[in-house]
């Protein structure tokens, strides 16, 4: 696999990249490590590339500066949502990851669930909240227990699972710090899967183990004591099924370049779709560059196929 997925490209032949990460959501600690973790290895492979911590300034930099590329390195809203992936095409300036479309739905749980269900493929039941009545109505309709989360934030943001009424209202209205639209699911009991997708190819899935009540922030960027498994665990027959359903989902968004999808599976054995990332994680604990060394991609070789990629895609 790993024959595909590097990139052939001499790293002169990017020309001048950029690499826009900070920003400001919610993310922006997050994509302040990734942006500098990806910067430090296009620079070490030869490629001629400099560093944009976005801000109020960030269209007079783009002007200002000779750029033939961008590799986008923004988690969350401004980087991650369609709206910087706009401002880059009506700069005509090419740029890595997913296109308008797939950023703009992905960032949007809700109706990214509300695609995957509209073909068949299996996402947990889920309501929108936005009172105390709704928060009633759903414990009605769902049962506990339930997870909370922002319809637009990544990284676990403003995520809360509950056991009681109580708790799903005090949830709800800590997630409106963060979004207008909260969603709220049902809680899926079993193993979590990562699997992430480069340039069209599936990567090996990761499987997670924490020992927090789900795999939260800390979790995610902080504790040492997150469990990791490549291999993932699943007999031939069941990775085969989740690297289909995978690409099944990845392609539903419309993805390109590369995307990470967060996946459980239940008690019976049934995998459930949660969402999918458009621009993953790149920090020391992050799982694409994880699946990539399982892959035999090294971290330089992996940031090189995903700013190859922008290359074939819009060059």
């Amino acid at each position: 696999m790993s024959a595909v997925l590097k990139s052939n490209l001499d790293p002169k032949a990017f020309g001048r990249v950029a690499v826009l990460f900070g920003g400001k959501s919610a993310e922006r600690p997050v994509s302040l490590k990734s942006g500098a973790a990806v910067l430090e290895a296009l620079q070490a492979a030869g490629v001629d590339a400099f560093g944009i911590d976005v801000g109020a300034d960030l269209l007079q930099h783009l002007s200002r500066e000779k750029i033939d590329r961008a590799f986008i390195v923004l988690h969350g809203r401004g980087g991650e949502d369609g709206s910087m992936q706009g401002l880059l095409e009506c700069l005509e300036i090419p740029y890595t990851g997913s296109g308008v479309l797939a950023s703009a739905l992905a960032m949007d749980k809700l109706r990214t669930k509300q695609v995957w269900q509209s073909l068949g493929l299996p996402t947990p039941r889920h309501a929108v909240l936005g009172s105390a009545e709704d928060c009633a109505e759903a414990a009605a309709e769902l049962g506990f227990p339930l997870i909370v989360k922002p319809a637009h934030e990544g990284s676990s943001i403003g995520m809360a699972k509950v056991d009681d009424l109580a708790a799903l209202v005090a949830a709800w209205q800590d997630a409106s710090r963060y979004d207008s639209q909260v969603l709220v699911e049902q809680w899926i009991s079993g193993p979590e899967f990562t699997i992430a997708m480069l340039r069209g190819q599936v990567l090996p899935p990761i499987a997670l183990g924490t020992s927090h009540s789900f795999y939260d922030y800390d979790a995610k960027y902080l504790a040492n004591d997150t469990q990791y498994r490549i291999p993932c665990g699943l007999d031939a027959a069941k990775e085969d099924e989740l690297k289909h359903l995978t690409a099944r989902a990845c392609e539903a968004v419309g993805t390109q370049g590369w995307a990470r999808a967060d996946v459980m599976q239940d008690a019976a054995g049934k995998f459930w779709l949660l969402e999918v990332n458009t621009v993953p994680g790149m920090t020391d604990h992050s799982l694409v560059p994880m699946a990539a060394r399982a892959a035999g991609l090294d971290f330089q070789q992996l940031v090189l196929a995903i700013l190859a990629d922008s290359v074939e895609a819009r060059g």
